[in-house]
């Protein structure tokens, strides 16, 4: 009987049908008058069920319903109430919107109560429908019917976020007594539900809409729309337009007659506009509400603003408008909230006094200038608007200390002021804001300590960001904050050495960072019940140490960071929910259970490297069909690489190097064609490289180097893999010549290809690497709170190391160790961005060629063990970035040249093992002694000159330093010419003072021998 009492009996004169996604319940729906009732239809599958009024009487009337949602929701598809219904009994009003949030869409309870199905004729019957509401639903993409034209007395309908799609529908125009329009389709710009969107063509039926006061057509379609905005100026009494996300490119700057003043709200924002902001808008003089950001609107803030004497709120951000904010601003006496985040003002916060001098000061509640390139120190003006509740001036250059009258804002509710220039202490008057809710000082120099003080009226705080700053926060060991946080960001903030444990009081954490902050302790029991309602958790590179229970008790846990501690023992069992798992550089120890990967279904990051971790990896890691990151690199793994990769896997880094792995590389790992970077390095693979790798187009890194390959580097390589731009295949058992065809990958930019046994000679063609011909940079990619650590071993200047965020800055060409041969082409010396090139332990011939000197960007240059002939060029010396350089065991002849870089190498085993060289740093003399001897003199004559030149310098300098150093000082220009001079003549000097010292130890040797 609950289903009876819960329906109320509606007495109509109709008949409609409808599909409804109920499931598998057996339902009716009371109709007519008392005696209820009832007609049953069977329930006839899963996911429909029709149900219909009628008003003949129908007799033995029943309802029954199965377990599955019941009564609860039929009380919401079948139900009147009083306020459903005129004075006649007719029904008026049809509510059948979802009441589970959009937000929710897939999961269970949004399915339990989502109707969907057909729209149909019937539904006319309903003549006297004033009310209908069919949102958050799922009508499966169907196109909104043409007959809904035909609800004569219709005045609400809302069709919103409904599954529905398609060109809209002229017919909607005939509904002259509308009066609220709702056919959005999504929730907001981050919020994506893969449902077909509504589009619009001409849009003029919409100026027949005569009495329509709300409006909102957000997210539909307005790329193919026409006359749209000529049919929302001849709607007299519209109230509110709502055009959101609808992909509209242009609007009129003027319009001939502006007939919607009645309009207080219109949302133009998330568009394409690209003009300046519309003359016509200035003439709406009831606007209240305006938004027009997200946009490409160009020009100045127009001082005609300061006409909407009824604004309340103003969203201009993120257009890349530019210069100052008019002072007419000062004259928008009602003005609430003022948003320009993201334009680019360019001012002093000083100079910005005079646009809220006036009656604004009084009303504004939220000023929003982040990311607006502001600069100077906060002024005294900013703390003068008394009822400003949000301040918002993160992302800009603004330097100097918090002033102390910050804590003037009583009525202060968000202050965030982070990522900036702040730098000093953080005052104590912050903890006057009794109001605070949250607190964002994040990535600036602020310094000192923070106390008790700080946080003393602190009652509402639920946000508190202090990242990346020198701060410490001394408490007392048992001080019990004010507030309960949710969100707690203090990475890089001393908090140890001690665990914090102010901590334990909080209840109701949902986010918390205390990554790098010097906690050198055990962790404690109540850590896990601190965590108990939180979803991402971060307390890396500390010095925690322990043991970690089982946490599947964390039900709300998406994110966990706990990597670079002392962490030990095995690993636990997660939470299903967990997206993120980071517990790398620890010591974990033991295997990688199935039961522990087959509990964590939705993981998308997973890294487990630099642990103690052993065994084979398991299988099950291919059922984790979301995951996009796993590494496990820097263990004991053994055994094979699993084989079961699928096409259908969205993984993208997958790093499982330095470990034991032996066997072949699966050709199934080749299958997912969504891979971007492969780390197989430092394992005992054998075989060669699979054929079908060659499918993964995507592939920008591949690491294979320190195995046991063998094979011919394949030519597919440089015909397939195109977005190739690291590419290690070191220390292997590859044969045969290089490929050609690799210059094909113009994103190349790291090629290392040493100590295998290729032959042959270096293709030509190698002067086409476009990208060893720049300096680029590298974006990570990133999850949302985790960044993937890209990195890779390398060999350069003589010693290996793991790079990891420099490996952007890689131009490497590496061919050394191998079977080589013939003369370096020319075409290398065309690769200018290179940062190291080894041609070492091979047989190339030939002289070093001058043009050597292009590689200006070259660090280290290594050529030994080749039979490289002739005399080493002077333009070596041209190479001013050149930290290493190794010439030895080659057939040079010559004097070694002098002079800038190779100043510095004074380090003789770089050119030994080459008989006929000599001079400076080695100790055998350059056989032409004479012509030394008397280019020694000559120089000496030179050099007295010089030094007799440089000493009547002096005098000079002391009789006129005052007179020059005023001139530097008041020109700017001159200033930076003489100190440009002066060290010039400082190289002079240097150099004059090593050829020097180098021609005394010749003549010292040659009079010796």
């Amino acid at each position: 009987m609950e289903l009876f009492n819960m329906i109320y009996s509606c007495n109509d004169p109709l008949v409609f049908e409808m599909l409804v996604f109920i499931n598998q319940i057996h339902i009716g729906c009371i109709i007519s008058s008392s005696p209820p009732n009832v007609q049953l239809l069977d329930h006839l599958g899963s996911h429909a069920q029709i149900f219909s009024l009628d008003e003949s009487p129908i007799n033995g009337g029943h309802a029954a319903a199965d377990d599955g949602i019941g009564p609860k929701r039929l009380s919401h598809a079948c139900q009147c109430d009083k306020d459903d219904l005129n004075h006649t009994g007719h029904v008026v009003k049809l509510d059948l919107q979802n009441p589970h949030p959009f937000s929710d869409f897939g999961d269970e309870p949004y399915n339990n109560w989502t109707l969907g199905g057909e729209l149909r004729p019937s539904l006319l019957g309903l003549k006297h429908l004033k009310y209908l509401d069919l949102s958050m639903n799922d009508f499966g993409g169907i196109n909104i019917p043409e007959f809904m034209g035909s609800f004569h007395q219709l005045q609400y309908l809302n069709l919103s976020r409904a599954g529905l799609g398609g060109l809209l529908p002229h017919q909607l125009g005939n509904l002259s007594n509308l009066q609220y329009l709702d056919l959005s389709n999504d929730l907001d710009p981050n919020f994506v539900v893969p449902v077909r969107e509504f589009s619009i063509g001409d849009a003029l039926w919409i100026s027949h809409l005569s009495s329509l006061k709300h409006l909102n057509l957000k997210s539909v379609n307005f790329q193919n729309g026409t006359h749209w905005l000529e049919a929302l100026n001849m709607l007299p009494s519209i109230l509110e337009i709502y055009l959101s996300l609808c992909e509209i490119g242009s609007v009129p700057h003027s319009l001939p007659h502006v007939n919607f003043t009645s309009l207080s709200v219109l949302d133009l924002s998330y568009n394409f506009i690209s003009s300046t902001i519309p003359s016509w808008l200035f003439n709406i003089s009831g606007l209240e509400h305006l938004d027009l950001s997200s946009n490409n609107l160009q020009g100045n803030i127009p001082p005609t603003f300061g006409n909407l004497a009824s604004l309340e709120e103003l969203n201009l951000a993120n257009n890349p408008l530019q210069g100052g904010i008019p002072t007419s601003f000062k004259n928008l006496c009602k003005l609430q909230n003022l948003i320009l985040a993201g334009i680019n003002i360019s001012k002093d916060l000083l100079g910005l006094d005079e646009s809220f001098s006036g009656c604004v000061k009084m009303s504004l509640e939220v000023l929003g200038l982040s990311g607006t390139n502001i600069s100077g120190q906060l002024p005294e003006w900013l703390f003068q608007f008394r009822k400003l509740k949000s301040l918002q001036l993160k992302q800009n250059l603004i330097s100097g200390p918090i002033p102390v009258s910050i804590g003037q804002l009583a009525s202060l509710q968000e202050l965030f002021l982070g990522q900036n220039q702040l730098n000093e202490t953080i005052p104590e008057s912050v903890g006057w804001l009794s109001q605070l809710v949250s607190l964002d000082l994040e990535h600036n120099n602020l310094e000192g300590v923070m106390s008790e003080a700080h946080f003393g009226n602190l009652t509402e705080l639920k946000d508190l960001y202090l990242s990346s700053n020198p701060l410490a926060l001394k408490v007392k060991s048992n001080w019990l904050p004010p507030f309960q946080l949710e969100s707690l960001r203090m990475d890089s903030c001393k908090q140890g050495p001690e665990f914090p444990a102010w901590l334990q009081s909080q209840k109701n954490i949902s986010e918390i960072v205390m990554s790098n902050a010097s906690i050198i302790d055990a962790m404690p029991d109540w850590f896990w019940s601190l965590i108990s309602t939180a979803e991402y958790v971060s307390f890396s590179g500390n010095q925690i140490s322990g043991h970690v229970p089982n946490l599947l008790h964390l039900n709300n846990l998406i994110e966990l960071d706990l990597s670079s501690n002392y962490l030990e023992g095995p690993l636990p069992y997660f939470p299903p929910r967990l997206e993120a798992l980071d517990l790398s550089n620890n010591s974990f120890s033991g295997t990688i259970s199935l039961a522990i990967i087959m509990n964590m279904l939705n993981l998308m990051y997973l890294s487990f490297s630099e642990n103690n971790l052993s065994g084979e990896i398991p299988f099950s890691i291919c059922k984790l069909s979301v995951l996009q990151f796993l590494d496990l690199s820097k263990n004991m793994l053994s055994g094979e690489l699993p084989s079961c990769w699928n096409d259908s896997s969205p993984i993208e880094f997958i790093d499982f190097s330095s470990n034991n792995i032996s066997g072949v590389i699966p050709e199934s790992i080749c299958s997912i064609a969504s891979l971007q970077s492969l780390h197989l390095s430092n394992n005992s693979l054998s075989g060669e490289l699979p054929l079908p790798l060659k499918d993964c187009g995507k592939l920008y890194l591949l690491d294979a180097g320190y195995n046991n390959l063998k094979g011919e580097i394949p030519t597919w390589i440089g015909e397939s893999l195109t977005s190739l731009r690291f590419l290690n295949l070191r220390s292997n058992m590859l044969v045969g010549d290089i490929p050609p065809n690799l210059s094909r990958l113009s994103a190349l930019q790291f090629l290392d290809l040493a100590g295998n046994e290729l032959s042959g000679t270096i293709p030509r063609s190698f002067g086409n690497f476009t990208a060893m011909k720049v300096i680029e940079n590298f974006s990570s990619s990133t999850t949302d709170q985790i960044r993937y650590k890209e990195h890779m071993f390398i060999t350069t200047k003589g010693d290996t190391q793991d790079y990891g965020k420099s490996l952007s800055l890689m131009n490497i060409l590496d061919l050394s160790d191998n079977n080589l041969f013939g003369g370096v082409p020319k075409e290398v010396t065309s690769l200018f961005g290179l940062f190291s090139l080894n041609l070492s332990g091979n047989h190339f011939t030939g002289e070093i060629t001058e043009s050597i000197s292009k590689l200006q960007q070259l660090e280290s240059l290594d050529l030994s063990r080749n039979n490289f002939s002739g005399t080493i060029p002077s333009s070596l010396a041209a190479l001013t970035y050149l930290a290493h350089l190794n010439l030895s065991y080659n057939n040079l002849s010559g004097e070694i040249p002098l002079g800038n870089q190779l100043l510095t190498f004074n380090d003789p085993s770089i050119y030994i093992g080459n008989p006929d060289l000599c001079g400076f740093p080695l100790n055998q003399s350059c056989k032409d002694s004479e012509t030394a001897q008397s280019q020694s003199n000559t120089d000496d004559r030179d050099e007295n000159e010089m030094i007799w030149f440089y000493t009547s310098m002096a005098p000079g300098f002391v009789v006129g330093f005052w007179a020059v150093w005023g001139t530097l000082i008041l020109n700017k220009n001159w200033n930076l010419y003489y100190f440009r001079f002066i060290d010039n003549m400082l190289d002079k000097v240097y150099v004059f003072i090593v050829l020097k010292v180098s021609r005394i130890r010749k003549r010292c040797c040659s009079q010796q021998g």
